[in-house]
């Protein structure tokens, strides 16, 4: 049974036209269930975390209940009965809604909750608000255009709800001033009277922060009336950064006697004394900052004080994260940022900001939940981009922040502090917010091996569960590419990219679970092999090297600049005859003479049939005549492939058509069908005497999904729905070789997810 899940997107202008989208074989998703096969079942990977979370907003009227804002997976909700976070956002289909520039619940309805989104100024963007706590979602698309992945992005929040009358709605923009809407974020207008109109549109694409934070007085105004004081910050470079309004918005001034022009305010909050407390630094982040400060107004005097923590000798940083314990006034938290070398750390005053303890020292992280976070050593570091810094307005000892990689929460009474240390644990448990990179799964050993981005990668033993460790020896920021040799799976190499450095290698005898560097020696292209790399970098950075392994494990080849191989495990290395720099090689599944590679600049293929040594130009048959295109580029995906037990079984993902070849790469037939194929992978036959199942990410007319082929790409079904679309953000695919159905998907944003037909 499908679960109807509404989405109401409405049009500003154009009569406000409203489109409903149900889940598939529904009445009116003709589309959506083209060729839809059986049910299937979806469940995330489980790594738990991994990517920046700009804030984690709690609601002001309902216990337990808050929300977590990432800059590429999403709106989270906390689920306090699941003990849980729900992604909200799965059902989309628009990728760029996946960056959220801000979040607000309803400051008097706990069921509602209003969304800013829009990944970057590039791209759409729409105020998202929900009656039923984000389960469905009114979608209203604007044209002011937003920067939720973009610097900046730690700032807010820039949603604001008016306490008093809940119609009215601001939003500061980074582009187009304030905006206001008096219909519950249906319709929005530039506040014409703000001083600050904005930049304009990002034409260039050019990053600023714009408007940083809109926050109501609710002590002013009246029940069903707008309150009258309402303040703006500005984190643009100039005179003046703060303004106020004490007539709902009808006017504005600026704030006198701003303490630094030479800072911007990045976070505001307001306690019931009037004071407002504002964390400032001299950029917009999330890294270039060297300075900050921390001050407090009085809305009532206007007198201001400085009241910034005293820093340790020789840290240089700002403070974003800003968070008041609205059961002790007085009781104020900030977390610095950008105070590198492990000196980041959350200040916490219970004076006012008279005096600062810093919570660091006292601090200890229990990384079960997510072992990738101690990054190979004996503890986790406190955090770093600590943008996000809440306490639960019900709780005063449940505290919460977020950090470059995960989000932290704690329930240790503070008043303890000296006494007992205070635990923090990652709070993740539903989060996965990652850009996946690589995906393979052997005939053998773990089901599935994963490269990510800026975390590495790792061994999943257990789908469901946090691995023990990311791959180490070396550590990679960025895996690229992942290989097992066909005929011995326990033998795996990687490729990918540490934190400083050119890219490297490595490679692993027990399925990944260890690993040896490989260190090829520096090579330089030769005058012959110059147009190949020109072709290659064309105008862009050179392209990371990569990986293959032989089907017998034993010869590795380095596709670099200059194409290398080695036949002992990187003690000696040798130039390859032939091959092209950075050419796409593959070795044959079964014979472990074999390579092919693919050859755009000449649009050729190229065979080995000595164990890599040396490759020649094959007079193949049935290829598109032009085959410049298909040269992968930075992170992009490959084009050939070959198929697991079956040898010479090559495929060619061509720019428009599926090409596959059964004797070698001498001749290629196209397989011709209505889903356009950017990314194949093999799953596990119907039985052993079947051809291995194909999966596939790709398009049918305007719809980008994921595909099942039982018929050797004649024909091709649906596998995701309208309920698991995760703004086809797609970027990796491996089939299970060993379960029938199951295949492994790779997002930009939503970490890895596995799918299986329905029980």
């Amino acid at each position: 049974m499908h679960l109807i899940r509404r989405v109401t997107v409405t049009a500003i202008g154009a009569g406000l036209a409203h489109l409903m989208l149900l889940s598939p074989g529904l009445p009116g998703a003709a589309q959506a269930a083209t060729a839809q096969s059986r049910p299937y079942t979806w469940n995330n990977v489980t790594v738990g975390g991994g990517g920046f979370s700009p804030n984690i907003i709690f609601s002001p009227v309902q216990q337990g209940l808050a929300y977590l804002r990432t800059d590429i997976g999403g709106v989270y909700r906390y689920d306090p009965g699941a003990q849980r976070w729900i992604p909200l956002q799965d059902g989309m289909p628009e990728g760029n809604y996946f960056g959220v520039e801000s979040v607000a619940p309803d400051p008097r309805d706990a069921n509602v909750v209003y969304a800013a989104v829009g990944m970057y100024g590039s791209g759409p963007s729409a105020i998202l608000r929900s009656d039923n706590r984000g389960t469905n979602w009114n979608i209203f698309p604007v044209p002011f255009r937003m920067g939720g992945n973009e610097d900046g992005r730690g700032l807010g929040e820039r949603l604001a709800i008016d306490p008093h009358d809940t119609n009215i709605v601001y939003f500061g923009s980074r582009h187009d001033g304030l905006q206001r809407s008096a219909d519950r974020g249906r319709t929005w207008s530039r506040v014409s009277a703000f001083p600050v109109a904005g930049l304009g549109p990002a034409e260039s694409h050019r990053t600023h922060a714009g408007i940083s934070f809109v926050l109501f007085d609710p002590g002013s105004g009246a029940a069903n009336a707008p309150a009258r004081t309402i303040f703006v910050g500005v984190a643009d470079p100039g005179e003046n950064h703060l303004y106020r309004s004490d007539d709902a918005g009808e006017s504005w001034h600026t704030v006198p006697h701003e303490p630094r022009a030479d800072l911007l305010p990045v976070r505001a909050q307001l306690d019931k004394n009037g004071m407002l407390y504002l964390a400032y630094c001299n950029g917009i982040g999330p890294n270039g900052i060297t300075a900050g400060a921390v001050f407090k107004l009085d809305t009532a005097s206007g007198a201001w004080q400085d009241i910034t923590p005293q820093a340790e000798p020789g840290a240089a940083g700002g403070f974003m994260g800003l968070a008041l314990d609205l059961r002790k006034p007085g009781t104020v938290l900030i977390s610095t940022v950008d105070w590198w070398q492990d000196r980041d750390t959350i200040w916490r005053s219970t004076d006012g900001g008279a005096h600062w303890t810093s919570l660091r020292p006292s601090s200890e992280i229990d990384a079960t939940a997510s072992p990738f976070l101690l990054w190979g050593q004996t503890f986790a570091k406190f955090g770093w981009w600590m943008a996000g810094l809440a306490v639960d307005p019900f709780d005063s000892n449940h505290l919460a922040y977020t950090t470059g990689a995960t989000v932290y929460d704690t329930h240790t009474p503070l008043q303890a502090t000296g006494t007992h240390p205070i635990i923090w644990h990652p709070w993740v448990s539903g989060i996965e917010e990652t850009a996946i990179l690589s995906l393979v799964s052997p005939p053998q050993g773990p089901p599935l091996l994963s490269g990510f981005g800026d975390i590495g990668g790792f061994v999943h033993e257990d789908l469901r569960r946090s691995p023990p460790s990311m791959y180490t020896n070396p550590i990679f920021n960025d895996t690229l590419t992942l290989d097992y040799a066909g005929l011995v799976p326990s033998i795996i190499v990687r490729s990918g990219r540490p934190q400083h450095g050119a890219s490297m290698m490595a490679w692993s005898q027990d399925f990944g679970r260890s690993w040896n560097p490989l260190q090829p020696p520096p090579q330089k292209a030769s005058d012959a092999n110059a147009g190949a790399v020109a072709a290659a970098v064309s105008g862009r950075p050179k392209p990371d090297g990569a990986i293959a392994v032989s089907a017998d494990g034993a010869t590795f080849i380095d596709l670099g600049e200059v194409p290398l191989v080695t036949r002992d495990r990187g003690q000696s290395w040798h130039t390859i005859g032939g091959l092209p720099a950075f050419a796409h090689a593959v070795a044959d599944r079964v014979d472990p003479g074999r390579f092919y590679a693919l050859d755009s600049e000449h649009s050729r293929m190229l065979v080995s049939e000595d164990g890599g040594a040396s490759f020649q130009a094959l007079a193949s048959r049935g290829l598109p005549a032009d085959l410049s295109s298909e040269q992968p580029r930075g992170r992009a995906r490959w084009s050939l492939l070959a198929t697991p037990g079956k040898a010479g079984d090559l495929w060619l993902v061509g720019r428009e058509e599926l090409y596959h070849s059964t004797d070698g790469g001498r001749r290629f037939a196209l397989r011709r069908s209505d889903v356009g194929v950017t990314a194949l992978a093999f799953g596990a036959p119907k039985s052993d005497r079947d051809y291995p199942t194909l999966f596939a990410i790709g398009a049918r007319d305007e719809l980008v999904a994921i595909w099942r082929s039982d018929d050797i790409g004649a024909s091709w079904s649906r596998i995701n729905d309208a309920e698991h679309e995760y703004g086809r953000r797609f970027r990796v695919i491996a089939g299970d070789p060993r379960v029938f159905g199951r295949v492994y998907v790779g997002t930009d944003g939503r970490g890895a997810f596995y799918g299986e037909p329905a029980p």
